[in-house]
């Protein structure tokens, strides 16, 4: 009897959440971010590792940007299997020349390399080999446009939704890991135990997020896997504060005081009876955290502390291209910084309607 309520109130919950149209949008706005960032490079125009291919000739050129390109496949491949190219890219992407025109002669192939100004073309001559093709010439369109490298905008942007995506689900899972052992322990024993971790809480409160973020990073050392680590050692002090207020708030309940009666080990009771009637504060401030680490993990990027080039990130995006906001392309900043700015909402309008849908007082 007591499951069929406990599904019924969760059922109450979904209802009362679809009513949030703005939170049900967000929610389908998070489920296509995470559907780009886990197919990054089946989705991505450029599906080398890490959008890496450079034209330099083709620099900050503007979204809708279009010309043809030279592609060289004589190099040598390399063997990898169909899961790593969906992990990492493709190892094998051809050598690639914007050109601005080409005639074939004879067994020649003559190309025109780009120029903004065509009269100043350089020219290139490629023989024709028989047999097998290795060369072939395409017309490309940059959607976004082109970075200050010439790298493809779009490409960089959804591949660097992976970095600002999944630090998400890891820095919340270390932060509930710890959050949810220290508070779960602190509310439920008290006394001298819940006095200690009260004052190590209060000393980590008291450092400011981002400058512990720092010395964690530079102590793990730079890199992709040590920034997930470092942000969710530092986000557990939120969800520890608010089990251990759940946890003394739930354990005065009869039903905790009949499982002690019973016999019941405190590990099943925390298990089983309390944590189970907490969850919604959880699902709560997971989702706050969530928005919290993307932008903590901007904000590393951007000071050059976070993910490490040539890896794309949304901070790192930003801070390579800020100062062309005084050249007239300012949108090479702006994108990435919308991006970040739409996810974080998103989140936290989930979190809103996830509030609002889980309170059994409303």
């Amino acid at each position: 009897m007591q499951i069929k309520q406990n599904t019924s109130l969760w059922k109450l919950a979904l209802i009362r959440f679809k009513k949030n149209k703005l939170a049900v949008f967000s929610f389908w706005y998070i489920v296509f971010c995470g559907f780009i960032a886990v197919f990054a490079y089946v989705i991505a125009p450029d599906n080398s590792p890490n959008a890496k291919i450079q034209h330099i000739e083709i620099h900050t050129e503007k979204p809708g940007f279009k010309t043809l390109l030279f592609k060289d496949f004589s190099r040598k491949k390399e063997n990898q299997s169909l899961w790593r190219i969906f992990l990492h890219g493709n190892k094998n992407f051809p050598l690639e020349k914007p050109i601005n025109d080409y005639v074939i002669k004879n067994d020649s192939l003559f190309l025109s390399l780009y120029s903004k100004d065509s009269s100043f073309s350089k020219k290139e001559v490629v023989p024709l080999q028989e047999g097998e093709i290795k060369y072939k010439i395409t017309k490309k369109t940059f959607l976004l446009g082109t970075d200050k490298y010439g790298r493809d905008y779009l490409s960089r942007l959804i591949v660097g939704a992976r970095i600002s995506f999944f630090i998400g689900f890891i820095a919340v899972f270390i932060s509930l890991l710890i959050g949810i052992t220290i508070g779960a322990i602190a509310g439920y024993f008290g006394g001298k135990i819940d006095t200690f971790i009260m004052w190590l809480i209060n000393v980590i409160w008291s450092i400011p997020t981002l400058l512990m973020v720092i010395a964690i990073t530079l102590a793990l050392g730079k890199g992709f896997y040590q920034v997930f680590i470092a942000v969710g050692l530092t986000m557990w002090v939120e969800v520890a504060r608010v089990v251990r207020g759940q946890v003394i708030s739930v354990k005065q309940e009869q039903y905790v005081e009949a499982a002690k009666a019973l016999g019941f080990s405190d590990f099943r009771i925390l298990v089983k009876h309390i944590l189970p009637n907490i969850m919604a504060a959880i699902i709560v401030i997971s989702a706050a955290n969530f928005a919290a680490a993307i932008l903590i993990e901007s904000g590393l990027s951007f000071l050059g502390i976070g993910a490490q080039p040539p890896t794309p990130s949304w901070g790192s995006m930003i801070k390579d291209h800020y100062n062309y906001i005084l050249l007239g392309k300012g949108y090479l900043a702006i994108i990435p910084g919308l991006a970040i700015m739409s996810l974080v909402m998103a989140f936290m309008l989930v979190g809103n309607g996830l509030r609002d849908a889980l309170d059994v007082k409303g």
